[in-house]
Order: C-alpha cells, then sequence, then structure tokens
C-alpha cells in the first residue's frame, strides 16, 4: 500500500488532485470550529452526553454539532434532498425524462437538487432551534436569534455542499462522502481519549476494551465483504454478422451487489424517525408527548424495533428505485444478448427480480444489524457513549474502499502497481 501511495505521488495530475482533496478537509475541519452566534455551546455539550442520538449526530458532523459551529447539520439535509430527489425521478415523468437526457438533463437535475438542500437546511434549522429553545440554547432568545441560527446553519449546509462538488470535480471525487469520512474519521482521537480516561478511572476493565477491539474487527470484515459481495448474473449475447465482420458472441455478467443501497436506508430511517420525536419535543409537558419520548427514546425496544424495519422497508424500496429488473431485461434484449436458459424479455425480468429480492434480503438484514448495533455494543463491553457504531463503520469502510478503487484506476491506467494486489 505504501509503494502504490508513493506511486499515486510521482503522477502530477493524480497528486494535485490529492493535495486539493486534503486542502478543502482541511477548510471542512476549520468550519468545525467556527460557532453560531448567540448560542451557548455548553448546552449542547450537555445534550450530547444525555443521549446517544446527538452524540451520533456529533460523529458525523466532525464535532461540529457539539461546538454548535455554522457546519452543525453537516451534509445531511444534502443527503436528504438527493435521496427525494432520486425517489421524485421515479415517480414524476418530467423528472424522469430529464434523467434520461443526459448530462444536460442530470445538470438540471442537480440545479434543483441544490435549491432543495437550501429548503431543507433552513426548515431542519428552524426546527432545531425550536425542539431546543427550552434548553436554554439561545443567549437572547427572540425571532432574530431565531432566524440567525437558521440562515447560519443554512448557509454552513450550502457551504458543504459546494465543498463536495469542488471535491468531486477536482479533487479524487466522491466528495460529500469524503466530508462525512472525514468527520467521523476526526472523532476517532477524542473517542480513544475519553476510553482512555473510563479505564484510568475504573469505569471499565481491559476486557472492555478489549471486546470493543475484537467487535470492531469483526465489523469491519463483515462490512468489505458485505461491501464487495455480489451475485453475478451470466449473460451471453448471440454473435452477429455485420457485412465483413462478427460482433458479440461474449460471455458477461450482471453484477447484482449484495448491499445495493449503501447506507442510504439507515440515514433514511434516522430520519423518520428522528422527525416524530423533534415535534414531540416541541409539546414537553404534555402527557401524550412525554410518554412517546419516553417510550420511543433512542436505544429502547420500540425504538430498535423499529429502527431494524424501517432501514429493512427502505433497503428494499431503494434498490428497487435504483435497479429495475424490466429495464435490465430490455436492455440485454435490446443488445441481443440472454440469460442461459431464460427466454428474453418478461422471464429474465422475472428471474432477475427473484434473485435481487434474496441478495436484497441478505443486505437489508446486515444494514439492521448495522444500525441497531451500538446498543448491543454497549451492553457487551459496558463502555458509556459509544458512538462510534455500526452505521459510523459502513461509512468509513465504505468510502475508504471507494477512494482506494479511484486510485486504484488511475494507477493502472499509467501502469504503475496499485493498493490491491
Amino acid at each position: 500500500m505504501l509503494n502504490g501511495l508513493q506511486s499515486a505521488f510521482k503522477i502530477g495530475e493524480l497528486r494535485n488532485k490529492l493535495l486539493f482533496t486534503l486542502a478543502m478537509l482541511f477548510v471542512f475541519r476549520l468550519g468545525a470550529h467556527i460557532p453560531v452566534p448567540g448560542v451557548n455551546p455548553s448546552v449542547i455539550a450537555d445534550l450530547i452526553k444525555s443521549g446517544a442520538l446527538f452524540g451520533f449526530f456529533d460523529v458525523i458532523s466532525g464535532g461540529a454539532f457539539k461546538n454548535f459551529s455554522i457546519l452543525a447539520m453537516s451534509i445531511t439535509p444534502y443527503i436528504n434532498a438527493s435521496i427525494i430527489m432520486q425517489l421524485l425521478t421515479v415517480v414524476i415523468p418530467h423528472l424522469e425524462k430529464l434523467a434520461k437526457e443526459g448530462e444536460e438533463g442530470r445538470r438540471k437535475i442537480t440545479q434543483i437538487t441544490r435549491y432543495t438542500t437550501a429548503v431543507l437546511a433552513f426548515i431542519q434549522g428552524i426546527g432545531m432551534v425550536f425542539a431546543l429553545r427550552n434548553k436554554g440554547i439561545l443567549l437572547h432568545p427572540n425571532v432574530t436569534s431565531y432566524l440567525t441560527v437558521a440562515i447560519s446553519l443554512t448557509a454552513g449546509t450550502v457551504f458543504l455542499m459546494w465543498l463536495g462538488e469542488q471535491i468531486t470535480e477536482k479533487g479524487i471525487g466522491n466528495g460529500i462522502s469524503l466530508l462525512i469520512f472525514a468527520g467521523i474519521v476526526s472523532r476517532v482521537p477524542a473517542g480513544i481519549v475519553n476510553i482512555v480516561q473510563y479505564f484510568k478511572t475504573g469505569t471499565i476493565n481491559i476486557f472492555s476494551v478489549l471486546g470493543l477491539i475484537i467487535i470492531g474487527a469483526a465489523v469491519i470484515a463483515a462490512i468489505v465483504a458485505v461491501q464487495e459481495g455480489q451475485r453475478r448474473i451470466p449473460v451471453q449475447y448471440a454473435k452477429r454478422v455485420v457485412g465483413r465482420r462478427v460482433y458479440g458472441g461474449q460471455t458477461t455478467h450482471i453484477p447484482l451487489k449484495v448491499n445495493q443501497a449503501g447506507v442510504i436506508p439507515v440515514i433514511f430511517a434516522s430520519s423518520i424517525l428522528l422527525f416524530p420525536q423533534t415535534v414531540a419535543g416541541w409539546f414537553a409537558g404534555h402527557a401524550v408527548a412525554d410518554w412517546f419520548l419516553s417510550v420511543f427514546t433512542w436505544g429502547s425496544f420500540l425504538h430498535t424495533v423499529f429502527y431494524a424495519l424501517l432501514v429493512i422497508g427502505f433497503t428494499y424500496f431503494y434498490t428497487a428505485v435504483i435497479m429495475n429488473p424490466i429495464d435490465i431485461a430490455d436492455n440485454i434484449k435490446k443488445y441481443g444478448g440472454f440469460i442461459p436458459g431464460l427466454r428474453p424479455g418478461r422471464p429474465t425480468a422475472e428471474y432477475i427480480g427473484r434473485v435481487m429480492s434474496r441478495v436484497t434480503l441478505a443486505g437489508a438484514v446486515f444494514l439492521a444489524i448495522i444500525a441497531i448495533l451500538p446498543n448491543f455494543v454497549l451492553l457487551a463491553t459496558r463502555i458509556p457513549n459509544i458512538y462510534f457504531g455500526g452505521t459510523a463503520l459502513l461509512i468509513v469502510v465504505g468510502v475508504a474502499l471507494d477512494t482506494m478503487k479511484q486510485v486504484e484506476s488511475h494507477l493502472l491506467m499509467r501502469s504503475y502497481q496499485g493498493f490491491i494486489k
């Protein structure tokens, strides 16, 4: 791997991309320490200590939520806007037409996604202030302070969106994913310091630390296996004679990944469960709202069950949105291909649908286990305030694998030995 990294810096274009990406990540880390005006950060620090939900947000934002900086909402509104646009592309014919118009259509959809991100960020910023208004988060609570905080958080999210696009365009790629990756990794040293302090004070013992290391290594290995796992459906293309040349005749395959949806179902399920909790928080003191918050608190039995079910459901839903068996079968038939033993058209689509359903089940169950893993890690290790759980590991490992593959492709084009032998 070190040899591959040295080879990467020997290529001028790739070296510039890597240095530009590192510079943008440095800017991102600086922004995480610029506070929102008129806010008491100590209130947020106390909330993070009281619940795993806020701790998870702090991990995703790279500590920006704890500082309540202008980047406190991280890139979450952009992710939600992208998911909404992908779903609407299937439902609204005009957006579906734009998606099929090539580069120009994708540019228009990207522009709509940007506007949607700004609107969602402003709404989320207002909701965050209202949800925390009774906690004493604002130094001077009034309408002007509400708008100042909401606009500051919106500006931070829009800046992160622009930063991610710059990394994608001029850097190594996967800009949004790399920002989330950098935010999560930046919290690892603080997590290690907390564990050392727990160990020194006698809160935990050496067996708890060893258990956490073993669980972490096993989870990373499982994530790599599932992320790289795929079911290959063989496809045979018939030979065609055009003039004096013979085309086709080769055998290829359709790769169906076990985890086709990535981490999107986990994020979407978290957002869905967070919304009713946020609304109930606005009516704190009411009997129904207090009952809902006590029963569906983060880590409770009902919350864990609903969380797992939502992750499984959204995995199937999102996979169906991005992978349409009918379209795949039509494209195979269009280019003269067929799956051995099956007729082109509807039988092929039904077969691909059945295989996809079975493969997706394994990926959905795996994502559900990863999502609720922190609760079981807490029970097994007795280490309090563990936020660097399965979801964070899933994001980190997935982004690391994708980035390595991109660097690998640059190296292979220039006949250098890459990271993966």
